[in-house]
């Protein structure tokens, strides 16, 4: 395996994989993360080694210097180990006791691996379909890991997951228009840029006009209504899932609304949360499930 990703030679301990792990997740901030000092003790390791996997597997195919497609081919080979001998890497380590205990088949951890191939080649979205696609393999897998944890297997439930996390991912497309174009892609269907009216030389040269504002709320009305699907999901799982469920949802919706009122334009300021906005929705999402209020999209 290669250095960058065993981090160094030696053979990792089960207590030192899981420290690695929970290092990576304290150090980043993402919706899969949201939430999970509220998790019970014994599932807050095994959601850490899920996020870390994600996490990695990102990194590998957006930020590592060499070969990406070979890196990405040793991650999966490391992989492999996991459900058949002994993996390397530390987080893989950590990730094979998290798929014994919950028995989590490979499918998921393929998907997110294709996803960042498919970032390798892929750079524009002809259609909306296109882009679901590649939400299927980027984003839908994280939401079906964390039901599997809940020792939920059912593909109603993991389908109304995937429309929650399909929903964050946009939310996260919509939010880093900007960022996402000086790295090569645009993730606008390139169907609807052309419905609207607005080209490519636009966004090249950051040009926020109503062409762009019109193509910002048909993205964001569309997202808000798969947020709505997902959120029957909630009424779906017991426990601190419920909440957890309820604030990636609060959470992207969140975003869309930060959206809505810097009038669509996020060509010239990225919409973001604050501090304090994150710690309100979490109060206020605990508070309104306690009371049995189901968050609305």
């Amino acid at each position: 395996m290669s250095s960058l990703l065993t981090s160094d030679a030696r053979v990792w301990s089960l207590e030192e994989a899981f420290e690695y792990c929970r290092r990576l997740t304290t150090t980043h901030y993402e919706n899969f993360t949201v939430g999970s000092l509220l998790l019970p003790k014994a599932k807050r390791q095994h959601v850490s080694n899920l996020y870390s996997y994600a996490r990695s597997v990102d990194d590998l195919g957006d930020e590592a210097e060499g070969n990406r497609e070979d890196l990405l081919k040793e991650w999966e080979e490391d992989l492999d180990l996991c459900y058949e001998g002994t993996p390397h890497h530390p987080v893989m380590v950590a990730l094979q006791e998290t798929v014994r205990t919950f028995d989590i088949p490979k499918e998921p951890f393929l998907k997110l691996i294709k996803a960042n191939r498919m970032d390798q080649e892929v750079k524009r979205f002809p259609t909306f379909q296109d882009l679901l696609r590649y939400c299927d393999h980027s984003a839908n897998p994280c939401g079906r890991l964390f039901l599997y944890v809940f020792n939920y297997r059912d593909q109603e439930r993991q389908r109304l997951a995937d429309y929650t996390c399909t929903a964050l991912q946009l939310a996260n497309f919509w939010q880093d228009v900007t960022r996402d174009y000086k790295m090569g892609r645009i993730y606008l269907p390139l169907e609807d840029l052309e419905q609207f009216g607005y080209k490519e030389e636009d966004l090249a040269q950051g040009i926020f006009n109503d062409s762009f504002r019109r193509l910002m709320v048909f993205e964001v009305d569309r997202t808000r209504r798969m947020f709505r699907q997902g959120l029957e999901l909630v009424d779906q799982v017991k426990g601190v899932a419920r909440l957890d469920i309820a604030l990636f949802s609060r959470g992207g919706l969140a975003v869309l609304d930060a959206i809505e009122k810097q009038d669509y334009n996020v060509l010239n300021r990225r919409p973001h949360l604050s501090r304090f906005q994150k710690g309100w929705l979490l109060f206020s999402t605990w508070v309104g499930m306690r009371l049995g209020r189901k968050p609305r999209a």
